[in-house]
């Protein structure tokens, strides 16, 4: 029996794909816990659809990361931290406070977690800092510490 998958299956197949399974297996477990459908010509067009729809998403969703990515790489972030002899500062500037920074000087969101920062910025000066948007858009943002 043909069966699209709803949903992962171990030792099955992944969510989408269609696969041939014994009679009873598909009809005892597979379609009664939801995890599939049988593969009729509706539910075929079904997924056809479903599939080009989570395409479409996809290709908006990396057009909006490259805009916003384009936008990152013309910001630089002013933070002021306190600091003592040689440029050296007391602790280290963090991601929260890179995102909170961005968010008073350029009103822009930018998720802590996606700010990822190579080493702990410990001295004054201007520090390129990567903050991944997408797994295919990465930018960088320049970030202009201070020592007070």
């Amino acid at each position: 029996m043909k069966i699209i998958l709803l949903e992962d299956v171990k030792s099955v197949g992944k969510k989408g794909e269609m696969v041939e399974l014994k009679d009873g297996y598909a009809r005892n477990f597979i379609i009664p816990k939801k995890l599939g459908v049988e593969a009729t010509g509706e539910n075929m067009n079904t997924l056809k659809l479903q599939k080009q729809n989570e395409e479409k998403v996809a290709k908006e969703l990396l057009e909006a990361a490259q805009t916003f990515a384009a936008e990152i790489e013309k910001m630089t972030v002013k933070l002021e931290i306190k600091g003592g002899e040689g440029g050296r500062t007391f602790g280290s500037v963090s991601s929260k406070e890179i995102a909170k920074a961005v968010k008073e000087q350029y009103s822009k969101e930018i998720d802590k977690k996606k700010i990822q920062l190579s080493e702990a910025i410990k001295t004054a000066g201007v520090h390129e800092v990567a903050v991944k948007l997408h797994p295919k858009v990465t930018a960088k943002l320049k970030v202009h510490v201070e020592s007070v």
